[in-house]
């Protein structure tokens, strides 16, 4: 099955609303969400080195990692963790150092699904309509499809 990502920045309105279906419990998607030797094999665009500085997914937890290209260029991103439950949802801050002071605050949902499927969506609002274009210029929907791509191979694998 293929389990696309769709994401929505819509014309006008600073926020980004994303979702994407797994062939995989909720419990194995999220755990791939918590545990950082795991983050740091999904997360980011394939071919990317990640340099995973800091990393703890739970409420008052923060995170700081850096994304580096086959070039050698980097991208680093950062934020606090201000709610987390386990297998149902968590409530962060994102910043890209490549858009300094457009931070934004992602509402992230996990959802079991019939037949040991989930679905994971997000809101993310960011301070400005330049600040959410900004991220979105940057490839944003590229990079998260190449993590879910990965964090789908992980989770199943671990099934």
């Amino acid at each position: 099955m293929s389990n696309e990502l769709t994401v929505n920045a819509p014309e006008g309105l600073p926020f980004v609303d994303f979702a994407r279906e797994f062939d995989a419990p909720v419990e194995a998607v999220f755990r791939a969400y918590k545990d950082p030797a795991l983050y740091r094999q999904w997360n980011g665009p394939r071919g990317y080195e990640m340099d995973l500085q800091e990393y703890d997914f739970t409420s008052g937890g923060r995170y700081r990692f850096i994304h580096r290209d086959p070039d050698g260029n980097e991208y680093g991103f950062r934020g606090v963790f201000h709610k987390v439950r386990d297998n149902e949802f968590a409530v962060q801050t994102f910043e890209f150092d490549g858009v300094p002071d457009a931070v934004s605050i992602e509402f992230i949902t996990f959802e079991a699904l019939p037949d040991g499927r989930s679905r994971v969506s997000g809101h993310a609002v960011y301070p400005s309509l330049e600040g959410r274009d900004g991220i979105v210029a940057m490839g944003m929907e590229d990079g998260m499809r190449d993590s879910y791509e990965k964090l789908e191979e992980i989770a199943t694998a671990r099934v």
